[in-house]
């Protein structure tokens, strides 16, 4: 017995010169360790690994990257693991992402020193994709198993996985299927191996049998946790970003710097306005810019008073309130025309609290350069020098403060810094104009302008314009220039179909951003049956990155046939059969969701500068950030800040923004709190056989991006 006991105390010696802890701390299995909240992410430049970090790089969880395929990476060794502060063993990183179970040649000393840490500080590993074998905690997919596409599989998350990282979820996860000759997804489907400590989070039916295959699992050995991940994806799929958020919350324990929520919001444009409608004969739009010498009679498509009422019980019954993004001179027009009547502007004034509303100027005017209409496409006006003729300050005042002032004697509830101009006019729109009209500017600062929408297909990033920060917003192919499904069947043709097929030839010409249909859609179903499932699928992309920014539509879209519902109820239908009641759709207006876009463009730059540190010492979580940087988290319910509650519930954790004045804050976590190490060294036990993973199949699809944002605003 004494000699069992020796031993023992030189295995645990050894470990701890291994892992540079002080010897002196003799006693380091009764020293609480600090533990930095920072992921090592160890790639090989695979879709999976690169998924995992735009996820962390998403929700702002800081890590640390090192790339095996660049001769000039730092080594991983004990010393670039693990260290002491103050005395203090200090591990460096939260958790470690690996391409795989061992991606390192055999009896690697790097797979040794990462063994030995997780071991010492009880660090979770994830395979982001692996094989399935024993040394997974898995059988061989050839006995009993399955390897091959699993394209269209309806995959679920287990009893555990609910009640686990994947709490979030209601319990389908469907892979996509989005091309029938394209392979999308692949995977080893197995059961766990006999003997092994493996829980399966979620499983997908084996074919061909009646059992059920683990696709993401634990397995606990050797002292060690990993999640065992044995199906490959990209960053896109959807089957992925259902499940990005647990891995995160897995590897960390629910405790991290960074935090996202799923949004949906949702502009409707040129409300109390007509928008001119698409003519399926001269593919263009009279009354419109498109149309060359002012050919054809316009035909401009209006909502009327029903089509407000469906719009007000349609946001009762569905969660979701629609900015309204009006121009006031669109009401006075209407009334001229009819003897002072506007039933619209009347159902809508009366219902004003039922909506946000969003000033979109007041006769949606162009506010950039003075346009030349004389051919199509459109140029810039010019002075007799050859300088652009700009459209002037005065005429931005007017069109801003004007509808400002028709608002509020209509009692909308304004938010006056809110602005989005016409066509998101007045800043640069390619190839005609390459400036912002140097008036807006003054004239936003002017008007006390702090939020100003763009058009996310052409500046995507947040930028300054004098007083206001740009919101950019995600326009969708639900055309403003159509109010019938055969119309915006035909205009899409027109679109996206090749000069031989009779369409524009601008997906030949601009084949980055656009694709060419293979043949034109049938203007009876195509809306339906492919442009609707289309945008779903788009949006709900977006929606499920944890992406806040708005989406636009425009008020004809809500007219006649109703053609946005359709996109708008398979979007929330759509996330509402994914999620549980505790992750809900974030529905904000323009200027929280601006207010969100800095927090996040400032802390990403804290991050990427160095100036943020965070660490967990037992159930104490402190973090340092510059003054003025707002600092998020995640963490477990009931943790708080000082003595009061810290952020608000959403996805069976807390998190929100804390403003920072440099100095150090202090989080302390509930008692429910996955428990930190609570010593430097456990019982030491022998690293385990380092011997690499073995190859898995990558389709060439999971390499790509699987569906384009390009949308025609």
């Amino acid at each position: 017995m004494k000699r069992s006991t020796r031993t023992a105390v030189l295995t645990v010696g050894a470990l701890i010169a291994a892992l540079g802890l002080p010897t002196a701390a003799a006693h380091a299995d009764t020293t609480t360790p600090r533990v930095d909240l920072r992921v090592l992410v160890v790639t090989d430049g695979g879709p999976a690994v690169q998924a995992i970090t735009a996820e962390l790089d998403s929700t702002g969880t800081p890590y640390t990257q090192v790339d095996l395929t660049r001769s000039d990476r730092p080594t991983i060794n004990p010393a670039f693991l693990a260290d002491t502060v103050d005395g203090r063993p200090r591990a460096k990183y939260q958790a470690v992402v690996l391409p795989n179970d061992n991606p390192f040649t055999a009896g690697s000393a790097e797979m040794t020193a990462l063994t030995a840490y997780e071991q010492t500080y009880a660090i979770p590993q994830v395979d982001a994709y692996t094989y399935a074998r024993p040394q997974v905690g898995l059988q061989y997919f050839v006995a009993g198993g399955y390897a091959g596409s699993v394209d269209g599989a309806q995959a679920a998350i287990t009893t555990a996985g609910r009640s686990g990282p994947f709490g979030y979820l209601e319990g389908a996860v469907p892979f996509e299927d989005n091309s029938p000759s394209v392979g999308e997804s692949y995977a080893y489907l197995a059961q766990p191996a006999p003997g092994a400590d493996f829980t399966p989070y979620v499983d997908a039916p084996i074919p061909g049998s009646s059992r059920r295959g683990s696709l993401v699992g634990e397995y606990r050995h050797d002292g060690r946790r990993e999640l065992v991940v044995t199906f490959v994806y990209n960053r896109y799929q959807q089957q992925y970003r259902l499940l990005a958020r647990g891995i995160v919350e897995w590897m960390t324990g629910g405790v991290h710097l960074g935090s996202t929520r799923n949004n949906f919001s949702v502009h409707v444009d040129d409300v109390f306005a007509a928008d001119d409608r698409w003519d399926t004969q001269l593919n263009c739009t009279p009354g419109d810019v498109d149309c060359a010498n002012g050919a054809g009679t316009p035909n401009p498509i209006r909502m009327t008073a029903a089509d407000a009422e469906y719009a007000k019980t349609w946001q009762a019954a569905h969660g979701i309130t629609l900015d309204m993004v009006y121009n006031g001179a669109g009401s006075l027009d209407q009334r001229e025309d009819h003897n002072g009547v506007d039933e619209l502007a009347d159902k809508l004034q009366a219902d004003r609290s039922a909506f946000r509303w969003v000033n979109h100027t007041y006769t949606h005017a162009f506010l950039g350069c003075e346009q030349d209409i004389s051919a199509v496409p459109w140029k810039c006006a010019t002075n007799p020098g050859g300088s652009t003729k700009w459209v002037s300050r005065t005429a931005i005042d007017d069109e801003i403060v004007l509808n400002r002032v028709w608002g509020q004697s209509l009692g909308l509830p304004l938010e006056n810094d809110e602005l989005v101009t016409g066509e998101h006019s007045g800043m640069a729109v390619l190839p005609q104009q390459t400036q912002d009209n140097p008036n807006l500017a003054l004239s936003l600062t002017g008007n006390g302008v702090k939020w100003l929408a763009s058009d996310n297909s052409r500046d995507p990033e947040q930028r300054q314009v004098g007083s206001a920060a740009t919101v950019a917003r995600y326009p969708m192919n639900v055309y403003y220039n159509v109010g019938k499904a055969a119309e915006a069947a035909d205009e899409y043709n027109w679109i996206y179909t090749s000069r031989a097929q009779g369409g524009s030839g601008i997906c030949e010409d601009h084949a980055d951003t656009t694709t060419c249909l293979p043949a034109p859609l049938a203007t009876a179903t195509g809306y339906a049956d492919h442009i609707v499932p289309l945008e779903i699928r788009t949006a709900l992309g977006h929606v499920l990155a944890g992406d806040p920014k708005p989406h636009f539509i425009h008020q004809s879209n809500l007219a006649e046939e109703r053609l946005a519902y359709p996109v708008l109820n398979g979007v929330i239908e759509g996330y509402d059969a994914l999620f549980a009641a505790n992750t809900p759709l974030v529905n904000q207006r323009m200027k929280d969701i601006g207010t969100e876009l800095q927090r996040r463009a400032a802390w990403k730059s804290a991050l990427q500068a160095g100036q943020v540190s965070a660490y967990r010492i037992g159930d104490s979580v402190t973090v340092t950030a510059p003054s003025g940087v707002a600092v998020t988290a995640t963490l477990p319910t009931g943790s708080l800040i000082g003595a009061a509650a810290y952020g608000s519930p959403y996805a069976g954790k807390v998190s929100g923004w804390t403003g920072s004045t440099g100095t150090p804050l202090t989080f302390t976590l509930p008692s429910s709190a996955p428990a930190a190490p609570t010593a430097a060294v456990p019982a030491a036990r022998p690293a385990p056989a380092t011997a690499p993973a073995p190859g898995t199949r990558v389709p060439a699809a999971v390499r790509e991006r699987g569906s384009s944002d390009a949308a025609r605003s």
